[in-house]
């Protein structure tokens, strides 16, 4: 739901960008990477959730994102200009606002996340948390059936959140005619060159995709057993009939 060619203030304001428009930096590597690894997590966690064959993965996952989840709130701080959330703190006049430009098809230009992505992306994070303590706490047999149910309640309505989102990319992108999709790949979207960010911090990118990677061999290997805790005699039976089922 990122839009474009737009000049956006440090709070991510909408105003047509003066001069020239060109393919200006964006988003940076770090965001880039949590990005389709936070998809991938969730895309794989849901897939594996009633398979007991592939609990383990499922559990790598999960654990993998709200690794990703926690890293996107430090990101959201310290950042790059359109990484940080203040850039894209709306208040619901501005909200509805654009969402009436955007339902008479005109929809207002930003050059970061606008104010219905900015709502996305706070849902997906607060739903990320959701999702991850409650799996936590299930994996540990603790709670009883209600957190396990409000664990999966809080993955499908992340699931709805994630096809609003898709739609509102392929909306967005039709009508400003410019990949939303591809500018998540490639870090850049058009707007005023004196608009981009000036560093795509590469190393910071490459280290969060190394410690991911990381993560998983050690967890694939079982020398991650040695940290991580570890399901109680109760979770591993519920979780057996329940595959049974």
């Amino acid at each position: 739901m990122n839009t474009s060619i737009a000049s956006s203030s440090a709070a991510g304001g909408a105003s047509r960008a003066a001069g020239t428009a060109a393919a200006v930096r964006v988003w940076d590597v770090p965001t880039r990477v949590f990005h389709w690894s936070f998809a991938l997590c969730f895309a794989g966690a849901w897939l594996t959730s009633d398979s007991e064959r592939l609990r383990d993965l499922h559990v790598m996952l999960g654990y993998t994102f709200a690794g990703l989840a926690v890293f996107r709130l430090l990101w959201g701080l310290i950042g790059t200009r359109y990484a940080r959330f203040a850039s894209f703190i709306y208040s619901p006049r501005e909200l509805v606002s654009y969402l009436k430009s955007l339902l008479a098809m005109k929809p207002r230009h930003y050059l970061g996340h606008n104010p219905a992505g900015a709502v996305a992306i706070f849902a997906m994070l607060g739903l990320g948390a959701l999702i991850a303590l409650s799996g936590f706490a299930t994996y540990q047999d603790i709670g009883g059936e209600w957190l396990e149910e409000l664990h999966e309640g809080a993955a499908s309505a992340m699931l709805a959140i994630v096809f609003v989102h898709v739609a509102g990319v392929l909306v967005s992108s039709l009508l400003h005619r410019e990949n939303l999709a591809r500018a998540m790949l490639t870090g850049r979207k058009s707007g005023a060159p004196t608009e981009g960010i000036r560093h795509a911090h590469r190393f910071a990118g490459a280290a969060l995709l190394v410690a991911v990677l990381g993560f998983w061999f050690a967890y694939q290997s079982g020398a991650a057993d040695a940290w991580l805790p570890q399901p109680t005699t109760t979770a591993d039976a519920r979780d057996r009939h329940h595959d049974d089922d």
